[in-house]
């Protein structure tokens, strides 16, 4: 599979993964017989088929005659597997997440390493698509394109519809070459020519103190879990060092297209964030099922930094997925969250772990997460307190933007700015699609012996 096609599957199944690492050593160890590198196609079926039995949340409605050999590969029996996957309070099966993929495909997807054109697109209007998102070190980066662009063309085709998505996924996501043409904010039009390549995505966009009416605000904007962890921790001490120091008010923590990542960075975020009065206190338990409880874990607050804040917004949407959703919750039963933008969150309060089985590894969905109040069943996403259009025609920290000027409003005034979400449902149907190829997931790579 090429990597953005991995990306694609991965972006509709990744939920919360791996919130134990010990999950991986100790599970993994307890099942019989254990896994193998070296198994044939038939036993790598009934092997994938045996550890979901065993595994799966909710093992006990996979029915008997269940028959793994029908199916083509792993990832499609994992796929069949989702419908077993009634909860309460749901009128359809909750799993939308377990697969399965070559060990040596998940090693590459997990590393934070991409390889494409570093640039993702939405529609803000039908024929109006925009530059939502660019990884600075990207081949979109380095040519100087920044989010709120409008593109005109694509590779000399100016049909920029929602009716012709799919050539444009394809031709953003999953080409080697492309050429573009620019409409600026000033008015001006550029084409770039675009040749896809390996880099380093540096998650942290970008960082700013505002005063307004006597008000310092900080602005967060915070694109992945992922990456190199040492940079996301050295910059998380730059920025809430400084925040500190500068003797903020309120802080505005952007994850609007914020898919998950490590659930280690969303701890180590979540210290940062956090008043002093969590500090020692319960952060998160994960649960398994009714044959592994002894894996069940909690995880508490160990405080960082002098930044101590009563409130905090988020700007979020349908992209806002597993450890950004992980963070939200974990932060409620200590502080005012507030969330604001287009629509709810993805909605993905359970996780997984790798089985390796063959050279393959499986991801049933294995246990579900709550905060210190017991809270976590939000399958069906988080609600907002402040319902906006995304403000794609302006770049981050744009005081303009319609998302982070309300959330600016709300902390200066006490009233949210408010502003229709422009979407329509063939837009954000067609937004979904652009969107399908980014991560979403959380996963952490602890060892606990």
């Amino acid at each position: 599979m090429q990597f953005k096609t991995l990306r694609l599957l991965l972006a509709s199944l990744v939920g919360l993964f791996l919130l134990q690492a010990c999950k991986k050593n100790d599970v993994t160890s307890t099942l019989n017989p254990s896994p193998s590198p070296g198994i044939g196609t038939s036993v790598l079926k009934d092997t994938t088929l045996l550890y979901s039995k065993d595994l799966y949340l909710w093992y006990n409605q996979i029915p008997s005659t269940f028959n793994a050999q029908t199916y083509a590969d792993p990832n499609a029996i994992m796929e069949a597997l989702r419908q077993y996957s009634n909860e309460p309070g749901f009128s359809t099966p909750v799993d939308k997440w377990s697969f399965a993929m070559k060990q040596t495909d998940w090693d590459n997807l997990s590393s934070g390493i991409s390889g494409d054109f570093g640039m993702s697109v939405f529609f803000f209007k039908e024929g109006d698509l925009r530059v939502k998102s660019v990884e600075r070190s990207s081949p979109a980066g380095i040519a100087g394109i920044r989010r709120g662009w409008r593109i005109t063309k694509i590779n000399d085709n100016t049909n920029i519809s929602t009716a012709n998505a799919d050539f444009i996924s394809n031709a953003v996501w999953n080409s080697a070459n492309g050429s573009f043409g620019f409409q600026k904010p000033d008015g001006s039009i550029v084409d770039l020519n675009l040749k896809a390549a390996a880099y380093q995505e540096h998650p942290v966009y970008l960082d700013s103190i505002y005063s307004v009416n006597s008000k310092k605000i900080g602005y967060f904007s915070f694109n992945s879990f992922l990456g190199d962890t040492t940079e996301l921790y050295s910059e998380f001490a730059r920025v809430f060092n400084g925040f500190a120091a500068a003797g903020i008010n309120d802080l505005i923590v952007d994850l609007r297209y914020n898919g998950g990542g490590y659930v280690t960075v969303q701890q180590k975020l979540a210290n940062w964030l956090a008043p002093a009065s969590a500090d020692g206190q319960l952060m998160m338990k994960e649960q398994f099922n009714d044959k592994y409880t002894e894996f069940n874990t909690t995880d508490n607050f160990h405080k960082s930094g002098s930044l101590n804040l009563s409130r905090i917004y988020f700007i979020v949407s349908r992209s806002t997925a597993s450890a950004s959703e992980l963070l939200i919750n974990n932060l409620k039963p200590f502080m005012d969250v507030q969330l604001v933008g287009p629509g709810k969150t993805y909605g993905k309060p359970v996780g997984f772990f790798p089985v390796p089985v063959g050279d393959w590894y499986i991801f049933p969905v294995s246990f579900r997460s709550t905060n210190k109040n017991g809270q976590g069943n939000y399958f069906d996403g988080m609600s907002l307190n402040n319902q906006i259009a995304d403000g794609l025609d302006k770049d981050w920290g744009d005081v303009t933007e319609s998302c982070l000027q309300s959330a600016l409003s709300n902390i200066t005034t006490g009233v949210y700015k408010t502003a229709s979400a422009r979407e329509t449902l063939e837009i954000k149907s067609v937004n979904d699609v652009l969107s399908a190829p980014e991560f979403k997931g959380a996963i952490d790579t602890r060892r606990r012996k």
